[in-house]
């Protein structure tokens, strides 16, 4: 049970942070467990009694904790949140619920589509110059919808006969 329970303190532990190996948690990490697990019921354990637990927990200059002392908050939450059972009893509750779990990322980069976004982003409502900017199905043409390009030919501007004096000199 403490190994099922190790593997998602290390998952949490380095979620949100790429140069975490894993081994220590930091308090917003910690409170996400607790929130994403259902250690956090409301009532019994809030956020308030998370932060403070994990205040006791770690050494005293210190931001992250390690696996032991982890366990040692989970012990006090789970004395707040199972109350009449013994500490290791409501240790193996506390672990049955972070059993399998993962940080959940539901909504985080969902896109909004609000009512003036939708009609701000549909390139065929698009006139004047910004209309050149992009294709028939709406994609971007890059830089070549954006500037006009200046002929760099060699020949004055407006000149319609570039590329005839071969032509005319060959004969």
């Amino acid at each position: 049970m403490a190994s099922e329970a190790e593997k998602t303190f290390h998952r949490f532990a380095a979620f949100g942070d790429t140069a975490s190996s894993g081994a220590e948690i930091n308090n917003k990490n910690f409170s996400k467990l607790c929130k994403d697990c259902n250690i956090m019921d409301g009532k019994m354990v809030t956020s308030n009694s998370v932060d403070i637990v994990f205040s006791k927990v770690k050494a005293k200059n210190a931001r992250t904790i390690t696996f032991q002392q982890f366990q040692e908050a989970m012990k006090e939450l789970g004395q707040m949140r199972f109350k009449g059972k013994n500490p290791d009893e409501a240790l193996q509750e506390i672990f049955k619920l972070m059993e399998g779990k993962e940080p959940a990322t539901t909504g985080v980069t969902k896109a909004t589509t609000a009512g003036a976004v939708d009609r701000l982003t549909d390139t065929s409502k698009y006139t004047g110059s910004h209309k050149e900017r992009f294709d028939e199905s709406g994609k971007g043409k890059g830089i070549a919808g954006r500037e006009d390009k200046a002929d760099n030919s060699g020949y004055v501007s407006g000149y319609k006969g570039a590329g005839t004096y071969d032509k005319k000199t060959s004969k």
